[in-house]
């Protein structure tokens, strides 16, 4: 019989210093390329797929929220 010994360590995740969330979008429209220019502001990519709705009546979007994490022992 093998014996084994557990050790547990608690971790905490964070956002990775010196890092911001970037904001991306992209239309669904299967016939458009358009992507939103990624922005640290989040109101300012929604505000261009409200723009690309106006001109081009597109209304699908896939949003992505892109962060960084870091993953620490807890001490």
């Amino acid at each position: 019989m093998t014996r084994s010994v557990l050790r547990y360590v608690t971790h905490r995740i964070e956002q990775q210093p010196g890092t911001a969330v970037t904001f991306e979008a992209e239309c669904l429209t299967l016939t458009c390329d358009w992507t939103a220019t990624p922005s640290t502001d989040g109101a300012a990519v929604d505000v261009d797929c409200m723009r690309h709705t106006g001109r081009t009546e597109h209304g699908g979007f896939r949003r992505v929220c892109v962060s960084f994490a870091l993953v620490e022992r807890a001490e």
